[in-house]
């Protein structure tokens, strides 16, 4: 598995970055939902280059003009309910992509133990599609390896990015043995170095769900 770690290059991305993470900054809601739509869009555009292209002829009112398309179909997959800013922000870049979506969650055992279950999942056939997987924190890796096996049943598709906003160190260690080498991608804006005794990213930002949408039972 491929890892690039956007945070490596000085953007833009680092104000929205600095925002996600701010205790004071994110406790603003609609501001926190915003900048994970922000850092999707971003995120979209760079993953964008290593899409597939032909070129088209489009035709103006002056002449003919080539233009390269992208010609990969893609699949944007979130996990619930975390993922759904962040997926948006690519949704308005892929605009004409098929979407599907999948809960996972963490049920615990005691204050420190939990296993991870999948509920629901709503996907299109992903045979031979590029599959987007969208989850802004990638802890342990275990919600992301779980939500790709519950896509298989959709299809196999033809390439996978994995795309976080931040992502603990155990985690892309974790995914690199349980993914397919050869066509699987990981995205992220952030690499943190390690995991609490809640399994929750440090530093990190916190529960991006309850931030984004507010505490849960």
């Amino acid at each position: 598995m491929n890892t690039i770690n956007l945070s490596e290059k000085n953007s833009i991305l680092n104000q929205f970055l600095r925002e996600i993470r701010s205790e004071e900054i994110q406790c603003d809601a609609m501001r926190f939902r915003k900048n994970l739509e922000r850092v999707g869009e971003i995120m979209a555009y760079e993953l964008s280059k290593s899409l597939n292209y032909k070129t088209e002829d489009v035709k103006t009112v002056l002449g003919i003009a080539p233009v390269d398309i992208i010609v990969d179909k893609i699949v944007l997959s979130t996990i619930l309910r975390a993922g759904l800013p962040f997926h948006n922000g690519f949704l308005n870049f892929f605009d004409n992509a098929q979407n599907a979506f999948v809960s996972a969650y963490r049920k615990y055992k005691d204050s420190l133990k939990f296993d991870i279950f999948i509920e629901y999942i709503a996907s299109p056939d992903l045979t031979g599609k590029t599959l987007i997987i969208t989850d802004p924190m990638l802890a342990t890796g275990g919600s992301m390896e779980l939500t790709y096996g519950a896509l298989l049943t959709k299809g196999k598709p033809k390439q996978v990015f994995l795309a976080s906003i931040i992502a603990s160190q155990q985690a892309i260690d974790y995914l690199t043995i349980h993914f397919p080498h050869e066509n699987t991608t990981l995205w992220t804006a952030a690499i943190d170095p390690e995991l609490n005794e809640h399994s929750y990213i440090v530093p990190g930002l916190g529960d991006a769900g309850d931030l984004a949408f507010g505490e849960k039972l």
